[in-house]
């Protein structure tokens, strides 16, 4: 037996598997990006608006979220919400891939939290006198912020926002618990079927990599190309 057998990288069923595991990881981390970050800018706005019990609410999702670890989490939104619901819903829910459903609320709840921190980050750079023009000129709160402060504080906050998406790739790999067909859970049936364990997590593991090094690689790029000048 070979030390390292590329053949079943390269072609058959284990190729076949590893390679789906890869297309959901990444299609959980695309689902979560697109329901986070809207989720975060809400968020962000709630902490700073100027209703106090609006800012609660805010700081309330927040903290609640981020000290929670997430594999609590996954396993809260797979094992415990759907008890919650009626038992046809649940027998609906059960019946098509809440495995992925749940690792996608869990992910974007986690995820938003962070982001939500980031853009609060960034809006908190823009100087505030600009926010003071923009009322001087009539806007309210929301019209402020969408004509003048989030143009600019969007644009110093895409760095962060970027080492964001680089963890939540990452934490894809925690869907396995719940039984989510990702990378890692592949990579574990591979493993047990073929008993070949260095083949299998080599490639989750040289999957990992090359997309964190884009990640990682799209933020620099864009740190040297729109570089932030103070205000």
């Amino acid at each position: 037996m070979p030390l390292f057998d590329y053949s079943m990288l390269l072609r058959g069923a284990y190729h076949d598997m590893l390679v789906a595991g890869l297309l959901l990881s990444l299609q959980l981390a695309a689902a979560t990006l697109v329901f986070a970050l809207p989720l975060a800018l809400l968020v962000a706005l709630l902490r700073l608006a100027p209703v106090a019990a609006l800012r609660w609410i805010g700081f309330g999702f927040v903290e609640s979220i981020r000290n929670i670890p997430l594999l609590a989490h996954m396993l809260f939104w797979y094992f415990g919400a759907p008890e919650l619901l009626p038992d046809a819903v649940k027998a609906w829910l059960y019946a098509g891939n809440i495995e992925a459903v749940s690792a996608v609320i869990a992910l974007t709840l986690y995820t938003a939290a962070f982001m939500a921190e980031d853009i609060r980050s960034g809006i908190r750079a823009i100087p505030p006198v600009q926010f003071e023009a923009g009322r001087a000129l009539g806007f309210g709160f929301l019209a402020t912020m969408r004509r003048v402060i989030l143009p600019q504080a969007l644009r110093i906050t895409v760095p962060p926002l970027i080492s964001q998406t680089l963890n939540l790739w990452k934490n894809t790999s925690i869907a396995t618990v719940i039984g989510a067909a990702e990378l890692m859970y592949q990579a574990g049936k591979v493993e047990s079927a073929s008993f070949r364990s260095f083949e299998a997590f080599g490639f989750a593991t040289a999957a990992y990599l090359t997309v964190s090094l884009v990640i990682t690689g799209l933020a620099a790029w864009y740190q040297q190309r729109y570089p932030v000048r103070p205000a």
